[in-house]
């Protein structure tokens, strides 16, 4: 996988000692291949991981100000089932403060799901660690602590945020510069104003920014990744791709110019 991607996309990897990625989670016709990317990318790097942590993006319509963990050992996919790393979530739990388990917050989620048949394929034998996390203040301290657990461990892992980017049109009731093709320049440059803080770790933006601009579904769990990552030592990140719905459809489905979600795949290292 990962090499087939580096070969294929000839994408040239600046970062290092990889630990974390950004990775989209729409239906896999638009963003299959951008998530796809980054966890080969990443896989390259850290090819044989104990557990893959997922900070995953909240869609769920319900009040949540905590972590949500899983109370399941297994999530079932068509690749296989996933094992979930329930040491880490006791511990987490056990710790008090942000994490609860609370399925309400997975049952109807897609964020980490469409994420694990890539996962399964990246690293066959690792447990995943589904974390759904919202906007918060606390995502910082989320990931961090969520670090500090692994290393405390032993354990290695990787981070992955399950985030889009804008929801931009009529469609997601935002579309601040007009509907059409000028529509779409402004949501893309909208993203790159989120993707310049992820690629420069600064963590403690991401929450305030995403909140002003409506940059992603999943700050949260950015911001989380971005900590857990910065805790094990990652200075900087490297987009891979940054498209968005509008033009991944064009060739299968053309679409008109007036509803797109950003994607990008973002590979956070040293």
């Amino acid at each position: 996988l990962a090499s087939t991607f580096v070969r294929e996309r000839g994408i040239s990897i600046d970062v290092n000692r990889a630990c974390g990625a950004i990775v989209p989670h729409a239906g896999w016709v638009c963003s299959g291949a951008i998530a796809g990317e980054a966890i080969a990318a990443l896989a390259r790097q850290a090819p044989r991981p104990d557990g893959v942590v997922v900070f995953g993006a909240v869609h769920t319509p319900l009040p949540i100000a905590f972590a949500a963990l899983s109370s399941h050992e297994r999530w079932h996919e068509p690749a296989g089932d996933c094992e979930v790393a329930q040491d880490m979530s006791r511990r987490l739990t056990e710790a008090g403060g942000m994490f609860a388990v609370d399925d309400r917050f997975h049952e109807s989620e897609h964020a980490v799901e469409v994420e694990l048949p890539l996962i399964r394929l990246a690293w066959p034998d690792a447990r995943v660690l589904p974390i759904e996390v919202p906007l918060i203040d606390d995502a910082e301290t989320i990931g961090r602590r969520v670090a500090q657990d692994v290393e405390a461990s032993e354990l290695s892992a990787v981070f992955l945020a399950s985030s889009d980017l804008t929801h931009y049109g009529p469609a997601y009731r935002f579309a601040p510069a007009g509907v059409g093709m000028n529509g779409l320049a402004w949501a893309k440059e909208n993203d790159r104003r989120l993707l310049e803080l992820v690629t420069d770790l600064a963590v403690d933006r991401i929450v305030p920014d995403v909140r002003a601009q409506a940059n992603a579904c999943g700050g949260g769990a950015i911001a989380a990744m971005l900590a857990a990552c910065r805790e094990r030592g990652a200075a900087r990140g490297q987009v891979l791709r940054h498209a968005s719905s509008f033009k991944t459809l064009a060739d299968v489905a053309p679409q008109p110019p007036d509803n797109a979600v950003g994607y990008a795949g973002v590979l956070i290292g040293r």
